[in-house]
């Protein structure tokens, strides 16, 4: 019998551990065709999650660039839209404990903008976490991503959603997802999260989804405009810290009109 991991929460939010299940699965339908692993759920009910227990091991150069082509096959597997639901899930969405929605957009600025930046700057300017001056240059950015000014021709990607370095778990076989906010977005923001808050043989995972699925020109210097969520839902939750990173990020952004 496969060793699981019990999650449970009697208060938590209707649907809460279903949209990680959904979100689960719709990845693991890419890790069918060779996409990133995603850990298996065993069961799922209102407040409980249980899902198979991932056997900890150190992750190598080897394994994080296996890991980087799978990410870029995962990607590929595409979505119905920018904010899409994963499919066949109707439920609401989350972002760790927060509620967070979902779109169907053409435009990737439009989505991304007014459903993933926005909504956790307003709860961030409630909690002191980012000042007037601040909020007025974040939303500057978000009028100018809005606009279409960082649209291109990549079509909606299935992203993870919330893929800091505490949701790749590395067994023996290489890196296994857990705790998704699953949507469909831009490539380039799962990679830009990995990059915020670090992740072990960085580099090589960068290398290894390059050879798979090469990165536009100038990715490195979109890095700031693809964290902009991350930064905003943090500086919603964890404080001032945060807030001042996402401010710096907006003023990035902004600059990349300039080139």
């Amino acid at each position: 019998m496969a060793d699981t991991l019990v999650k449970q929460d009697a208060s938590a939010p209707s649907g809460f551990f279903e949209a990680e299940a959904a979100g689960l699965r719709w990845l693991g339908e890419a890790a069918a065709v060779g996409g990133a692993r995603v850990v298996r759920v065993v069961a799922v009910e209102a407040g409980r999650i249980e899902l198979e227990r991932v056997t900890p091991a150190r992750p190598t150069a080897a394994a994080a660039r296996a890991f980087g082509a799978a990410l870029a096959r995962t990607h590929e597997q595409g979505a119905d839209a920018f904010g899409a639901r994963p499919a066949g899930w109707d439920g609401p969405g989350f972002i760790g404990s927060r509620p967070q929605s979902y779109a169907h957009e053409a435009s990737w600025g439009a989505f991304y903008a007014r459903d993933r930046v926005l909504p956790f700057v307003e709860i961030a300017e409630r909690a002191g976490s980012v000042t007037a001056r601040e909020v007025s240059e974040i939303r500057r950015a978000c009028d100018l991503i809005a606009s279409g000014a960082f649209d291109d021709d990549e079509p909606p990607a299935r992203l993870h959603g919330d893929l800091w370095n505490g949701n790749v778990l590395w067994d023996d076989a290489g890196g296994v997802l857990i705790d998704p906010a699953a949507h469909g977005g831009h490539r380039e923001t799962d990679l830009a999260m990995l990059a915020l808050f670090g992740a072990p043989h960085l580099d090589e995972i960068i290398a290894g989804y390059g050879a798979q699925r090469p990165l536009r020109e100038g990715w490195r210097e979109r890095i700031p405009l693809h964290q902009l969520h991350p930064l905003a839902v943090h500086a919603a939750s964890y404080g001032r810290g945060y807030g001042e990173e996402l401010a710096a990020a907006a003023r990035a952004t902004l600059s990349l009109s300039d080139r």
